[in-house]
C-alpha cells in the first residue's frame, strides 16, 4: 500500500465529495473513525458545513456520548486494555438509538448522546430529525471490526511510535487495545478511505496502487 500526500482542506474536500455521492434517497451514515490523538472528531465537525453547502441535512454523534456505565467499563479495573477494546462502547445503543433508525425503512429521528461517561449519568438528550438523504457523521475510535452499519468508513491512521508519542501519559494503558485492533482488524484495509495522520498538518491517503 502506498501514502498519497494529500492538504488538509483538500481531504475534507475530497471527503465531502465522496459523501454527498452516495445518493440521496435515504440516509448515509458514515464514520471517522480514529484514536484519540488523530482527532477523528475534528475531522467530523469540519465536514458539516461542506456537506451541507452540497444541500445535505447533517447530524454530528460521537460514540463518545455511547459509552457503557462506569460499573461495567471499569469492571476489573481502570486501565484494562482488552475491556476498553472490547466492552466500553455501547454497540447496542449506538444501534438502536442512532445506525438502525437510519435504515430505508428507520424512522430518522435519532438519539445524539446517551451516557454521560464523566458524570456517569444518562444525558437524556432530545431525539433529532436527520432528512431523507441526510449524513450521519458518527467520530469515535475502534469502531470497524464490529459490524456497525456504515455507508462510508474513513479511519485515521497513526504508526505506533506516533501514537504512543501523541498519547497522554495516563491513557498510555489504551496502547495494547490499538495495538490489537490494527492487528485483528486491520482498519486501514478495512476502511472505505484512510489517511496517515503522523504529521497532522500533512496527511496522506493510503491507496493500493
Amino acid at each position: 500500500m502506498r501514502a498519497r500526500p494529500i492538504s488538509p482542506s483538500l481531504v475534507v474536500e475530497e471527503l465531502a465529495d465522496r459523501i454527498a455521492a452516495l445518493g440521496t434517497g435515504s440516509w448515509s451514515r458514515v464514520a471517522i473513525d480514529g484514536a484519540p490523538p488523530a482527532a477523528p472528531s475534528d475531522l467530523a465537525d469540519a465536514l458539516v458545513s461542506p456537506l451541507r453547502a452540497r444541500g445535505r441535512d447533517v447530524v454530528r454523534v460521537s460514540a463518545r456520548g455511547f459509552l457503557r456505565p462506569a460499573s461495567l467499563r471499569y469492571e476489573h479495573g481502570r486501565d484494562d486494555p482488552d475491556l476498553f477494546y472490547d466492552e466500553w462502547l455501547d454497540v447496542g445503543g449506538l444501534v438502536r438509538e442512532v445506525l438502525g433508525l437510519l435504515e430505508p425503512s428507520g424512522t430518522g429521528r435519532v438519539l445524539p448522546s446517551l451516557w454521560d461517561a464523566a458524570l456517569d449519568r444518562a444525558t437524556r438528550a432530545d431525539y433529532v430529525s436527520v432528512r431523507p438523504g441526510g449524513v450521519l457523521l458518527l467520530d469515535g475510535s475502534l469502531l470497524l471490526g464490529r459490524g456497525l452499519p456504515f455507508e462510508l468508513a474513513v479511519h485515521l491512521s497513526l504508526s505506533r511510535g506516533a501514537l504512543a508519542r501523541r498519547t497522554a501519559g495516563d491513557e498510555a494503558w489504551t496502547l495494547p487495545a490499538y495495538a490489537r485492533y490494527d492487528s485483528e482488524v486491520e482498519p486501514v484495509r478495512t476502511a472505505d478511505v484512510a489517511l496517515k495522520v503522523d504529521d497532522p498538518g500533512h496527511p496522506a491517503l493510503v491507496t493500493d496502487a
